[in-house]
């Protein structure tokens, strides 16, 4: 089992990685401590760990909601439903929710745990190579809206990460593709030699090789850890880690949430990010081929949805949240493995950037 901590002062908390971590019991139960554990999870997961990790806690007297799965559910109605259940059950501040799934369900999960009685302690255990490298990390918890993608929502730091790499045994090739998107993400924004790795590691990651697998997750998972370390709230440096999003979250809100995973959408964002790159002449076309060959490679989307034109586009990114004074801002690589934020994108850029 890989270990790693994510430095926050007094809101410090580790990462456990490795094959069979969920079924570290006393781990898991030494990071509940004396609260009593509420497992949020979806109707696709739930069959396959909820009964072993209800019996695990057994002794702690835990109780369980389940959603349905997708991320149309990601939303004020079942953030909810949920809390009118801690409710009904009299669940008081020594609740710990434990949010067991994929990035749905820990985004909704720690939201509810940042609002329920002003704060209660919560647990990640990621189930989907997304959640695994991103969304389980770093205290982004959310509901998306129908003007606007994780418009709702708070930073609000887990007590703890489980990851289990034999949770992706499970996963769904078009699932495990989504994730690989972030995976590749973390190389553009941070690492150029990793773009590289990944392009080797493909053979072995494709078959979910269980030493490949932790690697590759470690590796994102300190990046993160390092960034958020510094920039817990995005202010600054956090914000590289949305590369390709303002465009895929204009994807995912038009094509209507679901349709195209999450991580589709950021893998035909980061094209669309990098030949925009090219165009202010900080990429060569050789570096956006390059780019785009290791998309290709892991079965993701590179180009955006043939229905969508580029006002579409700036209609929904005019409503991103990195936005300032009116002024869309993007990430964009300045070069193999580093990024900035930029803010002199002008529609017209993007019009013939979509060319439609």
């Amino acid at each position: 089992m890989l270990e790693l901590k994510v430095d926050l002062n007094e809101r410090s908390y580790p990462i456990y990685i490795g094959a069979g971590v969920l079924a570290d019991t006393p781990k898991l139960i030494t990071h509940i401590g004396k609260c009593r554990p509420v497992i949020i999870t979806n109707e696709t997961i739930a069959p396959l760990y909820l009964p072993s990790l209800l019996e695990q806690l057994n002794g702690l007297s835990p109780l369980s909601f389940v959603i349905p799965d997708g991320e149309q559910y990601k939303s004020l109605t079942w953030f909810e439903k949920i809390s009118a259940f801690l409710l009904e059950h009299n669940c008081g501040r020594d609740t710990c929710l434990v949010a067991l799934g994929g990035g749905v369900v820990g985004d909704l999960t720690g939201f509810v745990a940042a609002c329920y009685q002003r704060g209660v302690p919560f647990i990640q255990i990621p189930t989907t190579l997304l959640s695994q490298v991103d969304s389980s990390v770093g205290g982004k918890t959310a509901v998306n809206h129908a003007l606007g993608k994780n418009m709702i929502g708070a930073f609000y730091q887990p007590k703890a990460v489980f990851i289990d790499t034999d949770t992706l045994n499970t996963l769904p090739a078009r699932e495990f593709a989504a994730g690989m998107a972030e995976v590749i993400k973390y190389a553009l924004i941070y690492d150029a030699d990793f773009l590289e790795q990944l392009n080797e590691l493909h053979p072995k990651l494709s078959q979910l090789d269980t030493s490949s697998l932790q690697y590759v997750i470690h590796k994102c998972c300190a990046i993160k850890a390092e960034i958020v370390a510094q920039d817990e709230t995005e202010a600054g440096l956090r914000a590289l880690l949305n590369l390709g999003h303002t465009f895929g979250h204009a994807i995912e809100a038009q094509m209507g949430y679901g349709n195209w995973l999450h991580g589709e959408a950021v893998a035909a964002g980061m094209v669309l990010a990098v030949k925009l790159a090219a165009r202010r002449g900080d990429l060569t076309q050789q570096q956006v081929e390059q780019i785009t060959k290791v998309i290709e490679k892991y079965d993701l989307p590179t180009l955006p949805p043939s229905q969508m034109n580029a006002e579409q586009f700036l209609s929904h990114m005019r409503k991103d949240k990195k936005n300032k004074q009116g002024r869309i801002r993007f990430i964009l690589p300045t070069q193999l493995g580093r990024c900035a934020l930029v803010d002199d994108v002008s529609d017209e850029n993007v019009i013939e950037l979509i060319g439609r």
